[in-house]
């Protein structure tokens, strides 16, 4: 058996939303340097609160640019209330699954969509639940440091 699902090896060989928004309308960065995984996620949101535009930049292994990709893909176009109920187990699910050292790739593709959406929020005054966020992740408990 593969290690890597046919899914995973398309969104890391055709990586879909790679890049800059430079007007983004929510940033949102995490990584930890234990893990070697770094994400950046770009919004760019209408009026209607619609997640128009989805970019980002990943530093990472495959399986961190295939979660990257993948969670992109599964929130652009969507409402910004959507975004925020995107679980790593979702973009695990939708990649056919990643290897158990490799899923918390996908913990922090979700944790980077939160806080691009809490830096939204954040820009624009908007109220929200403060526990519905990410604090900093620490990946020591994921990476088996």
């Amino acid at each position: 058996m593969a290690l890597y699902s046919e899914k995973v090896m398309d969104h890391f060989r055709n990586p879909r939303n790679v890049g800059v928004i430079e007007d983004a309308d929510g940033i949102g960065e995490v990584g930890n340097p234990v893990c070697g995984d770094i994400m950046k996620i770009y919004l760019k949101i209408n009026d209607e609160k619609i997640i128009e535009d989805v970019k980002f930049e990943t530093f990472g292994c495959g399986s961190a640019i295939a979660s990257s990709s993948m969670a992109t893909e599964l929130i652009k176009g969507q409402a910004v209330a959507d975004a925020l109920k995107l679980t790593n187990k979702a973009v695990t699910e939708a990649l056919d699954g990643l290897p158990t050292h490799k899923i918390h790739c996908s913990v922090l593709a979700e944790e980077a969509i939160k806080k691009a959406v809490k830096d939204y929020y954040d820009k624009n005054g908007i109220e929200y639940d403060p526990s519905i966020f990410p604090a900093d992740h620490d990946c020591e408990h994921c990476c088996g440091n």
